[in-house]
């Protein structure tokens, strides 16, 4: 069984919903706020501890009451929290509008995030018993963005296998971040949006090409509704996802993400971890907040059996 670590940001969520419409001067009543966990490094962290895998989150949060719950969250996963990075700035935080459709809007303050990461690497410690290194977005946190072909570097000198989900460049600098990265990245994650913003192709099989071009092994394609497409070199496969009600999208891209890891922890093939992760995508979608819906091992296996049937 592998041993996980994840390296990204951990966010407080707030989570309003529904919110179809916002005006200043008004009020607007809804029907739920929320705190929940956030973030692509600690929600994919938590997916895979929900999972059964063992993982280590290495990412920054602040000492106050925000980091405290992302803290309690993360340890019931269980998360080890060992290389947590304890910032002087607030916790990052988001608030989440959620439309009665399920899509979402974000308001979000970087807080920790824009601090952490500043001093120097420390693989010895931070590898220590791990086998995959997964890069939950070489984007979101500012002063890892420049060095995280570095870290995965370091990682594959390790002897760790390695992983990257490239998620949205707010900053607009997409591949001129994300390329140092590639040589190093044995398996890509990206959603449709961000693999033709990254390669100037909105066709899935030509941006999995130009990918490959630049050093990744294999790429997954986030295909949202369509679920999602595997791309090897010797060639591509789709796999449909589950159809269900949708109360929010948060976050389903990270749990997807912990998903296809745990699966290819556990020795399942390839395939076998495409509709895994697209049936933990789709119970993530049915909850409020990006990892409420993460259900256990056994009890997702027993979710797509009934399926099945």
């Amino acid at each position: 069984m592998s041993r996980f670590v994840c390296a990204g940001n951990a966010v407080l969520d707030i989570v309003v919903r529904p919110v179809d419409r916002f005006t200043f001067g008004t009020s607007c009543h809804v029907q739920d706020i929320e705190l929940r966990l956030g973030g692509n490094g600690a929600s994919t962290a938590f997916t895979l501890g929900r999972l059964g895998m063992p993982v280590r989150l290495l990412a920054p949060v602040g000492r106050d009451a925000f980091g405290e719950y992302l803290v309690n969250k993360l340890r019931s996963a269980p998360v080890n929290l060992d290389c947590l990075e304890y910032t002087a700035a607030p916790t990052a935080t988001s608030a989440v509008l959620v439309h009665p459709s399920g899509e979402r809007a974000l308001l979000h303050r970087p807080g920790a995030s824009a601090e952490g990461f500043a001093g120097e690497f420390e693989p010895a410690r931070w590898f220590a018993g791990a086998s995959h290194l997964h890069l939950g977005t070489p984007f979101a946190v500012p002063r890892l963005r420049p060095r995280t072909g570095e870290l995965l570097r370091l990682a594959r000198e390790a002897g760790l296998t390695t992983s990257v989900d490239t998620q949205w460049d707010s900053a607009g600098r997409w591949m001129a971040d994300l390329a140092p990265c590639l040589p190093f990245t044995g398996l890509l994650f990206a959603n449709a949006d961000e693999a033709r913003m990254l390669t100037g192709n909105g066709d899935p099989a030509a941006a999995a090409a130009r990918f490959f071009e630049l050093g990744v092994q294999e790429v997954v394609l986030k295909l949202g509704k369509e679920g999602c497409a595997l791309f090897t070199r010797q060639g591509e496969r789709r796999f449909p996802a589950y159809t269900v009600p949708v109360v929010d999208t948060t976050g389903a891209g990270d749990c997807f993400v912990g998903a296809f890891l745990a699966a290819l922890g556990r020795g399942r093939p390839r395939e076998e971890a495409a509709r895994f992760a697209n049936a933990v995508a789709a119970l993530s979608i049915q909850q409020l907040g990006a990892v409420e819906g993460v259900l256990s091992w056994e009890e997702t296996q027993r979710w797509m059996q009934a399926r099945a049937g």
